[in-house]
């Protein structure tokens, strides 16, 4: 974890006045240089490879049960999971809180709905996750096979077609091509809205929820002739409702598809492409499950690599029936769960995944007590993770002058910030900052700064000019973050530097003297 080192500036750095640039050849063979203005400072900062970024679409997500209450946190022992001869919270590093419930849960009955009951089980269990500093994510799931009754029975009381569970008669699930099932959910969405479409509770939404365990496959519909169109329904319903929350798709080869094991089915890379145009971001639910994560899963990724953040999930589980030794890698041997976590991980690192799962229970244990190294691995490599390795600021101005601030970054994550999503719409972006007395009072945004294309081993190059009009002589701090415009330039992600170097999110860079 480097400090911050103060040197004169002396040299050219490569960019362009109110850009953000690649460094390149590019710009070599064009002259783009900027000349140190008289009085720069320029710092050097090294990366924090060990602190839990909590940061946005990135770093581990934990599940929690659908049954559970909110003393979990103790009763499953994820306030003191063994590492080594130590313990750990789980939650002091996963940034996202995962639940797949049920609509029934949610809204037990028409219009009732358990955010707005403060003795609600679930909305306690939520909460406790918001107090730990962790966001939400949610997949509602509808279809009550294998399960229980996942959708209200008020929708099949007004009406709705659908059928019965052969191995569990009593558990009934609506047709998704139902127009009183797809009524009644909108509204359902709508409400859900009201209360979660807020990106400051809740990280993504898992925003398809049909099929089998609400994977995206293996769905039964009325009329198997109304699937694209019952996928164009749902992906255009999230789309409109949720605005401000990245939603998520299942990249299956079958998805929509009433079977779950075959071939690829021809139309799935459209329908995934459709959701795509219209804002959905991946995941996939069996990462390191190699008879399930196929190649066509991973020619997906790949395809979508840096375009669109991806989410995993573990396949393997292990107890029960999921017997992880008979993957047909043969990479997995009987006995040695930490065979499957390594498994995930390179999996993951091959797919570029901007997070990753720790899953529930055992699974949650065998992270933390037979692959410890591969979490704090993850947190260091995983995802995106951003710093300044340069930044370049006048030490003193005239003023009312104008001056030129520049700042070089770098992604030392596998992944990439994904502020090209249209729920982000490039939101962050750089920002420098003049403190006076301990506040800001002058913020100078790189409104031309596109973090999205910031990826290892690629150096981004940032300037903006700025004008020192209205401001007072005096003495000032220079500090820079990377801010949300949505949100008054104040900071809105975490930096990779150490965190003694920050305050509130700030990077002392320098002080400047206007005169």
């Amino acid at each position: 974890m480097g400090k911050g080192k103060l040197c004169p500036s002396t040299k050219k750095t490569s960019g362009r006045i109110n850009t953000c640039k690649r460094f390149g050849l590019l710009l070599i063979s064009l002259g783009l240089a900027f000349t140190a203005q008289a009085g720069d400072v320029s710092v050097t900062f090294s990366p924090d490879t060990v602190r839990v970024l909590r940061n946005p679409l990135n770093g581990w997500v934990m599940y929690v049960g659908r049954t559970w209450d909110d003393n979990f946190w103790t009763t499953e022992g994820y306030d003191a999971i063994s590492v080594g001869d130590s313990t750990v919270r789980v939650s002091d590093y996963a940034n996202t809180c995962y639940i797949r419930t049920s609509w029934s849960s949610m809204e037990p009955e028409e219009g009732k709905y358990f955010w707005n009951d403060p003795s609600s089980r679930l909305g306690k269990l939520l909460q406790s996750a918001l107090r730990r500093g962790m966001k939400l994510a949610f997949r509602i799931v509808v279809d009550s096979r294998d399960q229980g009754q996942n959708t209200p029975l008020y929708v099949k009381a007004a009406g709705a077609k659908g059928f019965q569970d052969p191995g569990n008669p009593k558990n009934w699930s609506p047709y998704p091509d139902d127009p009183v099932f797809q009524q009644k959910y909108a509204k359902f969405l709508r409400a859900l809205a009201s209360e979660y479409n807020d990106p400051d509770k809740v990280d993504f939404i898992d925003a398809f929820g049909l099929g089998k365990w609400g994977e995206a496959h293996g769905v039964v519909y009325g009329d198997y002739a109304n699937k694209e169109k019952v996928f164009d329904w749902i992906t255009t319903l999230y789309t409109k409702t949720f605005t401000r929350i990245p939603l998520i798709i299942n990249y299956h080869r079958l998805v929509a598809d009433t079977v779950s094991w075959a071939a690829p089915h021809p139309r799935s890379q459209a329908l995934l492409e459709s959701a795509i145009e219209k804002g959905y971001s991946l995941r996939h639910d069996a990462f390191g499950m190699t008879g399930y994560y196929q190649q066509w899963e991973k020619d997906f990724a790949h395809k979508w690599n840096f375009r669109r953040p991806i989410i995993m999930e573990g396949g393997w589980i292990t107890k029960a029936h999921h017997r992880y030794w008979i993957d047909p890698s043969g990479r997995y041997r009987e006995g040695h769960s930490e065979d499957v976590r390594l498994g995930e991980y390179i999996d993951a690192q091959e797919g570029r995944v901007n997070m990753m799962d720790l899953r529930i229970n055992d699974e949650t244990r065998s992270w933390f007590g037979q692959a410890f190294g591969l979490v704090k691995a993850f947190v260091a490599h995983g995802g995106y993770r951003l710093y300044p390795a340069n930044v370049t600021l006048p030490g003193e101005a005239k003023a009312g002058s104008t001056v030129t601030l520049r700042s070089r970054w770098e992604n030392i994550g596998w992944g990439y910030c994904p502020t090209n999503i249209p729920q982000w719409n490039q939101k962050y972006k750089v920002g420098y900052a003049l403190f006076k007395d301990g506040r800001p009072v002058r913020v100078f945004v790189d409104t031309q700064s596109d973090l999205s294309t910031w990826l290892k081993g690629n150096p981004a190059d940032c300037s903006v000019t700025a004008t020192l009009d209205g401001l007072a002589k005096g003495r000032y701090e220079w500090k820079v973050a990377l801010v949300d415009t949505t949100k008054a330039n104040r900071p809105g992600l975490d930096i990779a530097v150490d965190a003694a170097l920050l305050q509130d999110k700030w990077l002392k860079v320098t002080e400047m003297t206007i005169k």
